[in-house]
């Protein structure tokens, strides 16, 4: 898809922890968001439960996709949603590992 000239970058991430619970979020700044959770800048779920690791992502040019892809995603099962981190990310890495923490 083209980006159109209104159309802003945004996306639906999953994060999780070194025991699976999942956060599944969207923002316009993927890098930034990821970097508040590793350094539990926002009190609240994902700080409470050590969740830092970016476990999935998907890219929308178009805002409200996705944020219907996250509202679609956290409907789902969690059984679903981890289909969905290893059909992409087998090994749970954390895709930001070497992400820049400025």
């Amino acid at each position: 898809m083209t980006k159109g000239v209104n159309m802003k970058q945004c996306y639906v991430y999953i994060m999780s922890n070194k025991t699976k619970t999942l956060y599944t979020s969207f923002t316009n700044d993927l890098h930034r968001r990821v970097c508040e959770h590793k350094q539990k800048a926002v009190k609240g779920f994902t700080n409470r439960y050590n969740i830092t690791m970016l476990v999935y992502y998907e890219e929308h040019w178009e805002p409200s996709q996705g944020i219907e892809r996250e509202k679609q995603i956290k409907g789902w099962l969690r059984s679903k949603k981890i289909e969905l981190i290893e059909s992409l990310n087998p090994d749970w890495k954390d895709l930001a590992s070497d992400w820049s923490q400025e």
